[in-house]
C-alpha cells in the first residue's frame, strides 16, 4: 500500500473539537447577523432622516431670509442720514440678527441630534468590535488545543484515512473562518475610528455655532439700545440727532487714530493696520480681527519686539538691551543664527544691533523677530511665500505690512482660514506651541487670543462698519 504523506504541520483534532468549533462559528455568525438587525431598525432610521430633512429645509429657508434682510440692510445704509431712516436700518439689522439667531439654534439642534447619533453608533461599534475579538479569540484557542501530532501518528491511530481527511477539511474550514473574522475585526475598527473623527468635527461645529449665537445676541442687544435712543428723539429735535451723528463721527475718528507703535517703523494708525489685516485676509481667508489679535498677543502690536541682542554666532548667546548683562540662549545656534544673519544683512540691518526676543524665564531659546515674533528659521522657510503674497521684493519681519501678511499665511497653514471659533483657537494654540491640539500649556494662550479677537471685532471693527 502506498502512503501519501501530508505536511507535518497539520494538526489532529477530534470530531468533538470539530463540532465545538462549528458551534462557536455558527454562534458568531448568528450573533453578528442578529446584531446588525438590532443596530439598524428601519423605522427609527426613517424617523431620524425625516427630522434631519426637516431641520435642513428650515435652515435653508432661514439662510434665504437672512440674505434678503442683509440685502435690504445694505440698501438702507446707502440712504442713511435721518432719524427714521436710521431707525429703519436698526430695525432691519435687529430682524436680520434674530433670523441668524434662529438659524444658529436650528443648526445647534441639528448638530446635537447628529452628535447623539454618532455617539450611539460609536458605542454600538465598540460593542461589536469587542464581541468579534472574543469570538476570534475562541476560534484561535480551539485551534491551539489540537495536539501537535504529525500525519504518521494520525494514520497509525484509530482513525480511518477518510476520517483523517474529514478532520483536515474541517481544520481548513476553521482556519478560513479565522481569516474572515480577522477581516471583519479590522473593518469594524476602521469604521469606528472614522466615526470618532466625524464626531469630533460635529462637536467643533456645535461649539462654533454656540459662539456665533452669543455674538448675534449681543448685536440684537446693542441695536435695540440704539433704536430706543433714536426713537426717544422727536422729529422736532433733529439738532439733537445731529449731535449724535457728531458723537459717532468723533468715536470713529478716535478708533482710526489708535496707534500701533511699531519699533523701526513709523507709528501706524489703526485704519492702516486694519487695511493691512484686510489685505492679508483677502489673500488667506483668515479673519482680520484674529490677525490683529495674534499680533497684539505676540508683541502688543509691536511695542514689545524683544529686548536682547545677539553677540555670539557660535553659541547663540547675547546681552540684555537694558541691563547689558550676558544672556545665554538668545538664539539657537544650529537652527536660527545663520538664517538671522542672512535676513538682517539682506535688509541692510546690523545683526548685532537688531533687537530680538529674550528666552522666557531662562528656558528654551529666544530670537523671535518683529511684531509677529517669527523665529529666523521659520521666516526663511516662508520667505518666498510671503514675498509672492506681497507682490515681490524682500519681506521684512520688522515691517508692519509684511508682519501682518506673514502671520496670516502661517495662521492659514495652521487651519485658521477655515473660520469659526474652534479652528481659530486651535490655530492660536499651534502658533504658540506647535502640536495639533490645544494642551494645558497652550490653551491659556489660545483663550487670550480669542478674547482679544472678540474685543477687537466688537469694539473697533464693527463700530467702523456700522458708523
Amino acid at each position: 500500500m502506498t502512503i501519501h504523506f501530508m505536511p507535518l504541520f497539520m494538526k489532529k483534532y477530534t470530531k468533538k473539537t470539530i463540532v465545538l468549533g462549528i458551534f462557536i462559528l455558527s454562534s458568531f455568525l448568528f450573533t453578528s447577523f442578529s446584531f446588525l438587525q438590532i443596530a439598524t431598525p428601519v423605522l427609527a432610521q426613517t424617523t431620524k432622516e425625516i427630522e434631519r430633512s426637516r431641520l435642513e429645509a428650515e435652515l435653508a429657508q432661514l439662510e434665504k431670509d437672512i440674505a434678503e434682510k442683509q440685502a435690504l440692510l445694505d440698501n438702507q445704509k446707502k440712504n442713511s442720514g435721518t432719524i427714521q431712516k436710521d431707525v429703519n436700518i436698526l430695525t432691519t439689522q435687529i430682524e436680520n440678527a434674530k433670523l441668524k439667531i434662529k438659524a444658529k439654534q436650528t443648526t445647534i439642534k441639528k448638530l446635537t441630534g447628529e452628535i447623539t447619533d454618532k455617539s450611539i453608533t460609536i458605542n454600538v461599534l465598540s460593542q461589536k468590535l469587542f464581541r468579534e475579538k472574543e469570538s476570534l479569540g475562541q476560534l484561535i484557542r480551539k485551534t491551539n488545543e489540537i495536539d501537535d501530532k504529525n500525519i504518521i501518528h494520525i494514520l497509525l491511530g484509530s482513525n480511518t484515512v477518510s476520517e483523517v481527511y474529514k478532520d483536515l477539511d474541517s481544520f481548513a474550514s476553521i482556519e478560513e473562518s479565522i481569516k474572515e473574522s480577522l477581516i471583519e475585526v479590522q473593518g469594524t475598527k476602521k469604521i469606528t475610528e472614522t466615526e470618532k473623527s466625524n464626531l469630533e468635527k460635529k462637536q467643533d461645529q456645535e461649539q462654533d455655532a454656540k459662539v456665533a449665537l452669543e455674538s448675534q445676541k449681543k448685536v440684537v442687544e446693542k441695536s435695540e439700545t440704539e433704536k430706543k435712543q433714536l426713537l426717544s428723539i422727536s422729529k422736532q429735535k433733529e439738532q439733537a440727532y445731529q449731535t449724535i451723528l457728531k458723537e459717532r463721527a468723533a468715536k470713529r475718528a478716535q478708533i482710526l487714530a489708535a496707534l500701533f507703535s511699531l519699533r523701526d517703523t513709523a507709528a501706524i494708525p489703526f485704519g492702516d493696520a486694519l487695511k493691512y489685516a484686510n489685505f492679508a485676509s483677502q489673500k488667506t481667508g483668515v479673519r482680520p480681527a484674529f490677525i490683529l489679535a495674534i499680533l497684539k498677543q505676540e508683541s502688543a502690536w509691536g511695542k514689545d519686539q524683544g529686548s536682547c541682542y545677539l553677540t555670539d554666532v557660535n553659541t547663540g548667546a547675547g546681552v540684555g538691551k537694558n541691563s547689558g548683562k550676558s544672556i545665554n540662549n538668545v538664539m539657537k545656534p544650529t537652527r536660527d543664527v545663520v538664517p538671522f544673519i542672512e535676513i538682517t544683512k539682506a535688509l541692510g540691518r546690523d545683526p548685532f544691533k537688531t533687537l530680538v526676543s529674550c528666552p522666557i524665564g531662562g528656558y528654551g531659546y529666544g530670537g523671535a523677530m518683529g511684531p509677529a515674533q517669527f523665529i529666523p528659521s521659520t521666516w526663511k522657510i516662508m520667505q518666498n511665500k510671503i514675498a509672492n503674497a506681497l507682490g515681490g521684493g524682500s519681506p521684512d519681519p520688522w515691517n508692519a505690512k509684511d508682519a501682518f501678511m506673514a502671520s496670516a499665511l502661517y495662521l492659514d497653514d495652521l487651519g485658521a482660514g477655515a473660520g469659526g471659533y474652534t479652528a481659530e483657537r486651535k490655530a492660536a494654540c499651534r502658533y504658540y506651541g506647535g502640536g495639533s491640539i490645544c494642551t494645558s500649556k497652550t490653551s491659556p494662550y489660545g483663550d487670550q487670543v480669542m478674547a482679544k479677537a472678540k474685543n477687537i471685532q466688537e469694539d473697533m471693527i464693527d463700530p467702523l462698519s456700522n458708523i
